[in-house]
């Protein structure tokens, strides 16, 4: 059952806003009509006389939380008056020490005095129904949190913010102008006029639909910002795949064994430099023939990845590789190399091991190759300065780009609509077979941003959300 089916706003809610478990201190906010009464019974200051529901709004104030048998704790209790508060409600949130003990005691003296505990997300939640936030700034709330990297921060802030809500309110809004001329025409249609004039009609959606494209075209941007540039490791078994992505990342991530095949899955963790995050895939290691089952699942779950990733690091062994097997290379992954928007690095591993230059080390320095131990750790800055370079991401500016699965599969079901609305136009197609297009655009566009939604939607969206948030 979907927990905002029963929601009610008139409710006053209370969580932990900070991560539990012990630390120096603890934020527990309260939030409703009942927060300011509530906190009152507990929260007595040390500095007036006056109670919590006369302090004024962002204050903050120093006193003892306490019930008539037990002092609990002296806490700071910061008090927020609606509408001008994160959620639109009056908020409370008491700063407590970090004891786990102190935490709960407080949430139990909240509860037990009438407030309940928050649903995940629903402190956002209610800024959204409060018209604090449209629903695309709520998620970017989300992402803000959830950013690992500079580049996703900023992107998280700037949607946030309202720079991406603000462009598809204003197409939405020429939408509606459109709709609402056509709507008319619907009205005197036994009169046989327009008031929408066709050539200015047309003009409008293929400008939208323009917008839309380029929206559209940004996801991948988008995603790849969220969730960080995936660059794949591949080359044959025992390479040294797993100590190259232990070396890059610093740490013992991948198991390394002498044994060929023993990465038998995908393996990924992520690793962020100058604000730019890179999601480094270890890959099951590419050969013609196995009679491994798992393996052969392996293998083909790498070329999935090779498909995915931004980048590829092929490695191979320096000591070991062949002429021969360099222009293999060149034909294997030639549709790779030459998709732009995919970048190919060879990596020549084991230096460690070379006695003398082998006598390919010129095909090699032609194809650019990168020469490395991973064993030592020696040049691997090399490839982070080379991936850096490839990467296209560090300058968001006043763009606006989808990074949510959900904008962007709107946006899709927008652009089907307003394609259909000019063929229709080309075709002179009756009116109320292009006003019905038009409103179809319009609910998909109003989904982004929650002027249309419904508690399935709020409950998948606020559920992901943490507790207290």
């Amino acid at each position: 059952m979907n927990p905002y089916t029963s929601y009610t706003k008139n409710d006053t809610i209370c969580a932990l806003s900070t991560p539990p478990g012990m630390g120096a201190i603890a934020v527990i906010r309260l939030s409703g009509p009942g927060a300011f009464p509530i906190s009152a019974l507990f929260f007595k200051s040390r500095n007036t006389k006056q109670t919590v529901e006369q302090f004024s709004s962002h204050t903050a104030h120093f006193g003892s939380f306490a019930t008539e048998n037990e002092l609990i704790d002296e806490v700071v209790l910061t008090v927020f008056r609606n509408p001008h508060s994160y959620t639109g409600d009056d908020i409370v949130e008491i700063s407590c020490h970090g004891s786990d003990y102190i935490q709960q005691r407080i949430l139990e003296v909240l509860i037990d005095a009438g407030a309940r505990m928050a649903m995940a997300g629903e402190f956002t939640l209610r800024a959204f129904l409060n018209r604090r936030l449209d629903l695309s700034q709520a998620e970017a709330v989300a992402d803000l949190i959830s950013s690992r990297s500079k580049v996703a921060h900023d992107l998280a802030l700037s949607q946030m913010r309202g720079g991406f809500s603000q462009k598809i309110k204003e197409m939405r809004s020429q939408l509606l102008d459109l709709a609402s001329l056509l709507e008319l025409e619907l009205d005197f249609s036994e009169e046989d006029v327009e008031f929408a004039d066709r050539a200015k009609l047309k003009s409008l959606i293929h400008g939208i639909i323009a917008e839309m494209s380029s929206l559209a075209s940004s996801f991948s941007l988008g995603n790849v910002i969220k969730k960080g540039i995936p660059v794949a490791i591949i080359g044959k078994p025992n390479v040294g795949k797993s100590t190259l992505l232990n070396a890059l990342l610093n740490e013992e991530r991948a198991i390394v064994s002498d044994i060929p095949g023993t990465t038998r899955d995908t393996i990924e963790d992520t690793f962020t430099i100058n604000g730019i995050t890179f999601r480094f895939i270890d890959t099951a290691g590419l050969r013609s023939h196995t009679t491994d089952t798992i393996e052969t699942i392996g293998i083909s779950r790498t070329y999935e990845k090779i498909k995915e990733a931004s980048a590829i690091l092929y490695l191979f062994d320096i000591s070991t590789i062949t002429v021969d097997e360099i222009d293999e290379l060149r034909l294997e992954f030639r549709d790779h190399i030459d998709d732009p928007e995919k970048h190919f690095l060879l990596i020549g591993n084991k230096t460690d091991l070379m006695v003398e230059a082998p006598p390919h080390i010129t095909a090699l320095f032609d194809l650019e190759t990168i020469f490395i131990s991973a064993k030592r750790k020696e040049n691997i800055n090399l490839i982070i300065e080379r991936l850096l370079s490839t990467a296209k991401t560090t300058n968001i500016g006043d763009q606006a780009i989808v990074s949510n699965a959900r904008h962007y599969q709107s946006i899709n079901s927008t652009l089907a609509a307003l394609n259909e609305a000019a063929r229709g136009l080309d075709s002179n197609i009756p009116t109320d077979l292009i006003a019905t297009d038009i409103r179809s655009a319009l609910h998909h566009l109003g989904e982004i941003t929650g002027e249309v939604t419904t508690e399935d939607i709020l409950g998948n969206i606020f559920g992901k959300f943490c507790i207290g948030k």
